[in-house]
Parts: structure tokens; sequence; C-alpha cells
């Protein structure tokens, strides 16, 4: 293990505190600092509705936290899951998630385990972890603070971080002071001001950025006393209309929220999603979503509310197998960027952060630091990014399909063929076959690479089979029951 060092953290959203959460347990001091206030106290009801979280902008929308995540919880610190399970987050294993058809036939096998995800809204999350956290003796967590700029140190032509410069008040005083740290972490999350600060001293940093060029709406509801969650039945809770992406997130305590996503040129689809009666009624007509907030089953807990912007970005801080500033590390969504539909940012942060703790532990030379970090970062959340943006890419021209009113896409090549005609066919086997299921749900929690699950022979032919059953058949399976999209677009102008 490295000597303990100073480390300051920016940001303390998921990505920092499991930074801290992860250098801490391995003896360095650690400081976070947090331009927002800490959550308030009392109950998971009081953080979500009255914390002013102005710094993460996921912050109210739905969450799901994916096999990775979990088991990364799990095995290193199975004490803060134990405190999430008592502040009301739930584990919902592989058999509850089944379609009924699967389900009657399943049978355990070993992996199935790491299956599971953790349902809580953000809020009880954060604040759980945040107490946890600040619990350490050698963390402190100082909220309010703003951070100026990065102070450095040159020596030789070689530019390393030294620490931050911040700003706090005090009533009506403003305190500006200087921070000295071993190590600086950006966790600040996609607003991260670091790159400006790394240009202003000539550092720049390579970015790979790509719109999604979608929107999606948020709204939570609570179940009324004495009724319970529908049943998981034939008509999914979450499913893609071609047009309309939506999905249904039970959380902790009673409540859920309802996620309805669409292409960023469905101006009137948007019109209506900002109107909560409107948003209620476009949820009312798709089967998968009436049950949930059929009248007197449940109360609304917020208006609808929406986010834009949604990008993939990738950042590179190495350049020529040397870092652009030594002892600067960014991590999660500072580093890279993912579209939130998929769930996987939380995932990815905590194991970037992970990672990270790894590499200090095992290195203590900067320039050998940065570059296994980088490695590292590399090769396994690159994987996980491209396949992210090939969705987004392939979610782009199913948008453009339905709203220009066409069928299926079709390819100019075999090769293209090919490959939308096996996607297809392997969704379709994944509704059928609990096997090809299993591997897409492997990739999904981002407990292996993408695709690696196609290396099962079983599986690989279990789709070529399904390919022969006809393109058309084959890409029904990926659409939900409910309106299609002139139907839609006529309701809401009514």
């Amino acid at each position: 293990m490295s000597s303990p060092e100073r480390v300051v953290v920016v940001g303390s959203g998921m990505c920092g505190m499991f930074t801290a959460l992860a250098l801490a347990k391995r003896g360095h001091e650690v400081t976070v600092l947090e331009r927002d206030p800490p959550p308030p106290e009392g109950s998971a009801d009081a953080a979500f509705f009255e914390w002013n979280r102005l710094g993460a902008a996921q912050f109210r929308h739905p969450h799901a936290f994916l096999g990775l995540m979990c088991s990364l919880i799990q095995s290193h610190y199975p004490e803060l899951l134990e405190e999430l399970y008592a502040a009301g987050a739930r584990r919902v294993d592989l058999p509850e998630m089944l379609p009924p058809e699967l389900k009657a036939h399943y049978v355990p096998e070993p992996g199935d385990e790491k299956l599971f995800v953790l349902m809580c809204r953000r809020a009880t999350l954060e604040t759980v972890i945040r107490r946890h956290v600040g619990a350490l003796p050698n963390v402190r967590i100082r909220n309010r603070v703003q951070v100026g700029g990065l102070l450095t140190d040159e020596r030789d032509g070689t530019l390393t971080a030294t620490g931050v410069s911040v700003r706090s008040r005090d009533g009506e005083q403003e305190n500006r002071e200087e921070l000295h740290a071993d190590l600086v972490i950006d966790a600040s999350g996609r607003s991260s001001r670091f790159p400006q600060w790394l240009a202003k001293l000539g550092l720049e940093v390579e970015e790979d950025d790509e719109s999604a060029e979608i929107v999606y709406y948020t709204r939570h509801y609570k179940l009324r006393p004495g009724e319970e969650e529908p049943p998981r039945g034939d008509n999914r809770g979450a499913g893609d209309l071609g047009y309309l992406k939506y999905g249904v997130f039970p959380g902790d305590n009673g409540n859920f929220a309802i996620i309805l996503c669409t292409d960023e040129r469905e101006t009137a689809l948007i019109e209506a999603l900002r109107d909560p009666d409107r948003f209620d009624a476009i949820c009312r007509s798709i089967p998968g979503l009436e049950p949930w907030i059929r009248e007197g089953k449940c109360d609304p807990t917020t208006d609808s509310f929406g986010i834009g912007d949604i990008r993939s970005v990738w950042r590179t801080f190495v350049r020529d197998e040397r870092p652009l500033l030594e002892n600067f590390f960014a991590v999660g969504d500072a580093a890279l960027r993912t579209n939130p539909l998929y769930g996987r940012g939380c995932s990815t942060g905590v194991m970037h952060a992970q990672i990270l703790a790894e590499v200090l532990s095992e290195a203590a030379d900067p320039v050998t630091r940065a570059q296994a970090f980088h490695d590292r970062t590399q090769n396994e959340l690159r994987p996980i990014f491209d396949a992210s943006r090939s969705e987004d890419r392939s979610g782009i021209k199913r948008a453009m399909a339905a709203m220009e009113g066409r069928g299926l896409e079709k390819p100019d090549s075999f090769k293209k063929w090919f490959g939308v005609a096996f996607g297809d066919a392997m969704t379709a086997a994944a509704r059928e076959q609990i096997h090809v299921l299993r591997g897409l749900l492997r990739t999904f929690h981002l407990l292996e690479k993408p695709g690696d699950f196609l290396k099962e022979r079983r599986i690989r032919w279990t789709i070529y089979r399904y390919m022969l059953r006809g393109r058309k058949r084959n890409a029904s399976r990926r659409l939900q029951k409910g309106p299609a999209r002139d139907e839609m677009l006529e309701r809401i102008a009514s």
C-alpha cells in the first residue's frame, strides 16, 4: 500500500463520494468540496423535496443501480449496503425481472445472484452514502464551497497539481483560501470547469463529444395507503413505441417515477410532456404504464420536468504517455459520460473510483499512475462508452424513421443488413429464450464487456435460428403495445 496522501475531491455526487470512500479506506486524508448545502436532517422525503441539489443535473430523475454497482458495494462496503436497505432501498433480483413466460420455467444458475438492481430515489442513496462517508475519521466534507481554479507547480517543464483555490461565505463575509493537497481529483460531473482551467495553462484536453438527440421528462408519484405495485405482466413497465421510450422506476417507501423520452425534434410531443395533466394522459394511453397511475392508485408528488443536452463525452488527460497535469485525475462524468437513459453513469462512476484507488495503491510515481489509470479506463470503460454511443445512433435512426413514417431500415450493403438483422433477432430471442436474456443482462448490468456473451456458441446459434424468422417479425418484438405516433399526436392535439 502507498503512503497516506492528502487528497482533494471536487464534487460530492455519487462518484465523488465513492472516490472519497475508496481512498479513505486505504488510509488517505480526504477533503471533499461541494458547492451545494448538505442533505437536510430527517426522512428520505425531506432529502428528496428539500435538498437544494443544483450540482447534480440527474438528482430528481429516476435511477436504478445496476448489478456492477451493487456488486461493488456488496463486495467492498457491505455495511453501506445494509444502511441502504434500512433506508428503504429495494433489491430486485433476476426472477422478479423476468417476463411471465420465462419466469414459469426459470432455473437458477451460478452468476444470477449478481444480476440484481437497487431501486430507490437518488436523494435517498446520496443521503445515506454521504452520512456513511462523512462519519469516517479521515474524511472531511466541506459544503457551500466554490472552487475557483487549480494550484500548480512547475519543475523542469513539468506541471504538477498542488491544490485548488476556493471561496466560501460566512454570513456577509467572503473567504478565499488556497487548499493544498498531494492529489486533486475532479468529480464535479458533466459541468466540470477543469478542462477550461487546464486550457488556460496551455493544456488542451482531447474531447470526443456526440449528442444523443433526445430529451426526457419525469414525474414522481406515491402509492396511496393500502395500494400495492401492479403485478408484472405481458405489458412491460419499460419499453419503446418507436417515437417514445418509457419506463417506470419503483423507488423507496412507496414512491415511484415514470420517465418518457423522445427525439428532440418531436416538438408537439415535448410540449405535451411539459404539462403534468397531459403527461399523465400519455402514460394512461400506454398499457405498460396505465396500471401504475390509474384513478385512485397513486398521487403525483411532483410536476413533470425534463432534461436535455444528452451527450456522450470522452475526455483524455494523457498525451504521448504523459499526463497533461501530474497528480490530477478526473473520474466519472467529469471524464466520461454516457446517455443516462441506460442507467450506466452511477455504475461506471463507482467503477472508475475503484480503478483510481487501486492504481494509486499500486504505484507512487505520478507518470506511472497517470498512464495506468488511463490504460485501465480505456480497457474497462471505453467499450461501455462505445456501446452506449452505438445505441444512441441506432435510436436516432429509429426515431427519424418513425417521424418520417418509414418502416424498417434498408441497409445498403450485406454487412450492414446482417448487423441490423442480427440485432433484431437477438432482441426477439431475449424475449423468449432465457439463456439469451442472461447474456444480454450481463452486458446490461456491466458485469462483462459488451458483446462478450456472444462468444457462447449456444447463444450465437439461437440468434441465427431467429434470423430465419425474418426481420419484420423480429423487429416487431422491439416495440411494446401503445398508440402509434399519428394516434398519439392526434390525442395530444385534442
